[in-house]
């Protein structure tokens, strides 16, 4: 019996001795104390007392017992009994004190509890999302507006006591006002670039405030859940017929460009491009002369299936049903796939010779769990067979070859991976492969394919901003007490109460609006440098470039597809004296500065939401011109895809004030990244109007 206890059946604290494991003896066999009027007898019972009394199996127990395996406890928790104790207890333990865990949905837990009722064979949601499986957030068989009612919790960690609230958030108003302004702006029958790059901004938006919301729920125990934010905003924006190319087609899709990325099948289905949510064949019945056949409109090739993708411009696609290799791994009986459906569909659109779009699903290099969607443009399938899948079953392969003159897409995305395996690259026109010097966590490239300039003029690289003088603040910062990080809706954070009682960022560090100013935490707060609400103090996150563009000198792209919401980088640089910079006049030199006071119009807001544009809490005017980082070479454009956030880091005395960049909205590889320069009062201008060069259909001409 001694040898069968590993080291693994052993507590991982206190010490024991194992001769008095040998010695216990079956429960049966133990014989209840009762409480006697002298210490001398121990069966007698004194009027009045109660007949028996146990002890819990974690005690504490009385002097003369001995804890016994596997109830270990330390020698202080025996105190309290030892000082407290009138009368004998019992050593038995009775079988009714072991308790069954706490379920996982009454800590809050209803991801682990759906896994576990999954487990049991208790019936879920086939969709994943409560909408679609005619559940509402509480999931009831009941319609409801689904209204984030005001919560409260006390939870403690490592001895702290965290107050959890959720303030109120009505996601439906949210809707209602992105309804009203998608309506009164976008009238037109087809859609336009314009039309579809609102939906989408606004569907992530809108993904991202209920994410904010549920993960504020996670914490409150009984909270009701919406299930997953991109299936929830999804269905909403359906429903109230926030989407564009309604009308399915085959073809292009007007206001969808070759190399436009997803990070959600739900943005394919707003935006008309493939209509199913799950379903790799979009197809659409059309009539002939006697009668209807499916054509296919849209494949997504995204692996769940055995394509073939080596080739940039031809794909060897998979049809549905029977084979798909998930399957074969979970072990479910296969049959051989039948020519119905999409497989139909594409055996169809071979013999008519209709062009198919094709988007292809590859993986996130910022999520491993997760994918990017990348629209590689129109193919026409050449021919169809019939082969043996890996699961031995037979499966219809299709091999479609890419129309020539389209932009590219997906081998961009093959060439990059090329470049960052390389270790002594070819690529045309590498000048630098860090310039940074290591200065920056990721490297970033120097790379002129245009001209023989060898690079730009010479200025010191700095990651970080550097202030002359120190700037006094009005009021002194504390900081917040969040030892372990900030979490979600606690109330006691005084930096989540500086941002409005919300954190400025989801989990994926997401930013999830626009502010006119946002608090991170600083030198002044014990939260620890990976907390979530210091998301643009950790350095880049995505690989940047540096290159030189046709018409507009230097300008600066990323290698790796970027998420709406993701930090980008701050903008380092020298603070300058703006008393100086008047004085300055017409001699003012601007072509590396950034300058705070200026206005832009709001990007990353809701309709409804404050329109008050970001703005520093003292006039901030930034020199790149000697000392910066790679924000200096961002150019300026009308219609950006970068906004500009104003961030005051939480110091006791002194503002940390820096500017930090996020993405608009979803940026493919080799974009280049733009943000508005703004405007300066016209009595500030000091005659600096500038040409611009942008080329945007909002475009402004001059700029200042």
């Amino acid at each position: 019996m001694e040898q069968s206890l590993g080291q693994e059946s052993v507590p991982g604290f206190g010490s024991f001795d194992k001769s008095k494991v040998l010695d216990v003896r079956p429960l049966r066999r133990l014989v209840p104390l009762f409480p006697s009027a002298s210490n001398n007898s121990s069966f007698s019972t004194p009027q009045g007392a109660a007949p028996f009394v146990c002890v819990s199996p974690a005690g504490p127990f009385p002097p003369e017992v001995a804890p016994f395996f596997p109830f270990f406890i330390s020698p202080e928790s025996q105190r309290p009994l030892e000082q407290n104790l009138q009368t004998p207890i019992s050593n038995a333990v009775p079988i009714n004190s072991y308790r069954t865990p706490p379920s996982a949905e009454a800590n809050g837990d209803t991801r682990t509890a759906r896994r576990l009722n999954r487990s049991r064979g208790q019936p879920q949601s086939q969709s994943g999302n409560a909408e679609e499986d005619g559940l509402d957030g509480d999931n009831t068989r009941k319609a409801g507006r689904p209204r984030s009612k005001f919560r409260s919790q006390k939870r403690t960690r490592a001895g702290q006591d965290i107050n959890v609230a959720l303030p109120d958030v009505d996601i439906d108003a949210i809707i209602d006002n992105v309804l009203t302004t998608f309506t009164n702006t976008f009238q037109q029958t087809d859609s336009d670039r314009e039309s579809v790059g609102y939906a989408l901004t606004s569907y992530d938006l809108v993904r991202r405030r209920i994410t904010q919301v549920e993960e504020m729920k996670e914490r409150i125990p009984g909270a009701p859940r919406t299930g997953r934010p991109d299936l929830r905003a999804g269905t909403l924006f359906m429903n109230k017929g926030i989407r564009t190319n309604a009308k399915r087609r085959i073809g292009a899709v007007p206001g969808v460009e070759v190399g436009d990325i997803y990070f959600f099948r739900m943005e394919l289905c707003l935006i008309g491009l493939h209509a199913p949510t799950m379903g790799g064949i979009d197809y659409l019945g059309v009539k002939n002369s006697t009668e209807e056949e499916p054509l296919a409109l849209s494949i997504v090739s995204s692996g769940g299936y055995e394509d073939s993708v080596e080739d940039s411009n031809v794909l060897i696609y998979s049809g549905q049903g029977g084979n798909a290799s998930n399957d074969f791994r979970r072990g479910k009986e296969l049959k051989d796939q039948k020519l119905e459906r999409g497989n139909l569909a594409l055996e169809k659109s071979l013999h008519r010779g209709n062009d198919v779009r094709v988007i292809r699903g590859l993986k996130d290099v910022s999520n491993p769990t997760g994918k990017v969607y990348v629209y590689d443009g129109l193919y026409k399938i050449h021919e169809s067979w019939v082969d043996k899948g890996n699961s031995g079953c037979n499966v219809f392969k299709y091999k479609l070859v890419r129309l020539p003159g389209q932009p590219e897409a997906f081998t961009i995305w093959k060439s990059i991976e090329q470049w960052k395996e390389e270790t002594t690259t070819t690529r045309v026109g590498l000048i630098l492969p860090d310039l940074t010097s290591g200065a920056e966590n990721l490297p970033v490239s120097l790379v002129n394919d245009v001209d023989g300039e060898k690079g730009p003029a010479h200025f010191t690289y700095i990651s970080s901003l550097q202030y002359s003088k120190p700037v006094n603040l009005t009021e002194p910062a504390d900081g917040c007490l969040c030892i372990g990080g900030c979490l979600p809706g606690n109330s006691n954070c005084s930096c989540i109460k500086k941002n409005g009682d919300f954190l400025p960022y989801t989990a994926s560090g997401l930013l999830v609006n626009q502010k006119s100013l946002l608090h991170e935490c600083g030198p002044s707060c014990q939260c620890p440098p990976n907390c979530r609400n210091r998301v643009s103090q950790s350095g880049l996150k995505v690989r940047l470039e540096v290159f030189k563009t046709k018409d507009k000198g230097w300008g600066l792209r990323s290698l790796d597809p970027i998420r709406a919401g993701s930090f980008l980088c701050e903008y380092a640089g020298q603070v300058l004296n703006i008393s100086g910079v008047e004085e300055m006049g017409s001699d003012y030199e601007d072509d590396y500065i950034f300058d705070a006071t200026r206005t832009c119009q709001p990007l990353g807001v809701l309709p409804g939401d404050s329109k008050e544009t970001s703005k520093a809490p003292f006039p901030l005017i930034i020199s790149g011109n000697t000392a910066g980082n790679v924000a200096r070479f961002m150019n300026h454009s009308c219609s950006p895809n970068i906004l500009w956030q104003p961030v005051l880091r939480e110091t006791k005395n002194e503002a940390d004030l820096h500017i930090a960049f996020y993405a608009v909205g979803h940026i493919p590889p080799m974009t280049e990244l733009t943000y508005d320069y703004g405007v300066v009062p016209q009595e500030k201008a000091y005659d600096r109007k500038k040409v611009c060069l942008c080329g945007s259909i909002k475009c402004r001409s001059f700029f200042y």
